[in-house]
């Protein structure tokens, strides 16, 4: 699976979390929508660029991600969600991180 295949199915993975969070509190579902879309939007930007403008995507990208875990952790602890479905989208969440830090900090050679 390519870094913007993973991207845009932590997508798809947040409808349920959105569709639950969004009862509760629309202005966080809001947020965590934007965030979360903003990740694959600047991953497709990002990766066919080159030099500080493919960097300067990938970080935004990153940072969104990063946002997504933020919105994710305060629904939980609101009780927005169930645990189960706020750690599932999280799981995912987490991986579309890794991915990031691997392309925005890899050594340039």
């Amino acid at each position: 699976m390519t870094t913007y295949e993973l991207t845009v199915d932590m997508v798809r993975a947040m409808r349920p979390v959105l569709e639950r969070i969004a009862r509760q509190d629309p202005d966080l579902a809001r947020q965590l929508r934007r965030a979360a879309a903003s990740v694959p939007l600047n991953v497709a930007e990002g990766l066919p660029s080159r030099g500080r403008n493919r960097g300067a995507h990938l970080q935004r990208a990153l940072g969104s991600a990063r946002e997504c875990v933020a919105c994710l952790d305060v629904a939980g602890a609101l009780g927005y969600a169930s645990e189960t479905l706020v750690a599932d989208a999280r799981a995912r969440v987490d991986r579309c991180c890794a991915a990031l830090w691997c392309l925005v900090h890899r050594p340039r050679w």
